[in-house]
């Protein structure tokens, strides 16, 4: 979570980063995507990293990296110095994200690893959403770069707690495990049915997600006349929903709800609820309100997928490359969604974003119905 303030602190302080540095939109658009073109490029490449040099290394590398970026950035000079910082940033972010899970592994017993994957899948939404909290009530009376302070701040407690509490745990310890060369790895996880599939489906799910909560804070400004710092609260306010849907995937997983009931049935019924936001006839608010069910139901789908990474890697030890790979989709999906949703409401107006949000949201359907497929064959009926 403190990982993913990274991500959250950036859209409200766009506005004082350009009145500060004279930021052209080009320029705040780089601000927003380059932490998740980091992860987009870089995520599978990373988790084989980890998995050779120590997941719990990289998990206190990556969160010092962060903090330390994030600290250097505050006192940036101009939008090029900032934008390296994001890279920094973004490439402490993903070290922590792909190293995590695994060290989740360990400290669980067999049974609740799928609730204990379900709880650390909130850590997007929960992290950034707090962070764009932080970040609305701090800008009106500071600027940005207290902002970035403050995300520093919590990194570097959270290296400290990582330093204190995880090091002396042992059985965080790497395993001595044979590791074939790095490609070969990457291609056996690439090739692999299950992980394709989950990188997939979460590709789609986040392109249908950052699809809406970009476009959200446009809807709250320009359509029901809140103010900047009030819809920053309201959008973090959805985005936050979204963490009862990943632990509500817990929860029914936990109950022995089949995985593709949980993906399949969420997908198909928000599919109208996604396209309602968009579509003509919609009251404003009434289109608020469908933002808040669709952030708070779809959030089983990251739930879901983050618990199918143990049973779908190809082997145990390539568990972490597979979340890579998920973080991979998840951030080019995120990377897609935004731009793609602006070209088709430039060209067919609001109600045409609805084609997006229903396509996506199938595809996620589609992919969950191979990973029961897949589920079945592995592990039978």
């Amino acid at each position: 979570m403190v990982a993913a303030f990274q991500v959250g602190k950036a859209p409200p302080a766009l506005p004082s980063i350009r009145e500060d540095l004279g930021a052209t939109l080009e320029q705040a658009g780089w601000l927003l995507s380059v932490v998740n073109l980091m992860t987009a490029l870089g995520g599978m490449a990373i988790a084989l990293t980890a998995d050779r040099v120590g997941h719990r290394r990289l998990a206190i590398f990556g969160t010092l990296l962060a903090g330390a970026a994030s600290f250097a950035g505050a006192f940036a000079p101009n939008v090029e110095a900032l934008l390296l910082g994001r890279v920094l940033e973004g490439l402490g972010f993903i070290t922590v994200v792909v190293a995590v899970p695994t060290l989740l592994l360990r400290l669980t017993r067999p049974a609740d690893q799928r609730l204990a994957l379900a709880i650390w899948s909130t850590y997007m939404p929960a992290g950034s959403g707090t962070m764009m909290v932080i970040a609305a009530i701090v800008l009106p009376a500071t600027s940005w770069r207290t902002v970035w302070l403050v995300a520093a701040g919590a990194a570097a407690l959270m290296a400290g707690a990582l330093l204190l509490r995880a090091v002396p745990r042992r059985e965080l310890d790497p395993w001595p495990v044979a590791r074939r060369p790095v490609l070969a790895e990457m291609k056996e996880v690439a090739t692999s049915g299950g992980p394709l599939a989950i990188a997939l489906c979460f590709g789609a799910y986040a392109c249908c997600w950052f699809a809406i909560i970009g476009f959200l804070p446009t809807l709250l400004i320009e359509r029901l006349g809140y103010s900047t710092s009030t819809a920053a609260l309201v959008t973090a306010a959805v985005a936050i929903l979204n963490v009862t849907g990943n632990l509500g995937a817990g929860w029914l997983l936990h109950r022995r709800v089949p995985r593709v009931t949980v993906i399949v049935g969420a997908t198909l019924s928000m599919s109208l609820c996604a396209a309602g936001i968009f579509v003509s006839g919609v009251p404003d608010l009434g289109r608020l309100l469908l933002a808040g069910v669709y952030s708070a139901v779809i959030g089983v789908v990251p739930g879901a997928l983050f618990t199918a990474i143990p049973i779908h890697a190809p082997r145990r030890e390539l568990a972490g490359a597979s979340t890579g790979l998920l973080m991979q989709g998840s951030n080019i999906g995120g990377l897609l969604g935004p731009p793609i949703t602006g070209a088709l409401v430039a060209v067919g107006g609001w109600p045409s974003a609805a084609w997006l949000t229903t396509l996506a949201l199938a595809v996620a359907a589609g992919a969950g119905l191979f990973l029961h497929w897949r589920e079945r064959h592995k592990l039978g009926p």
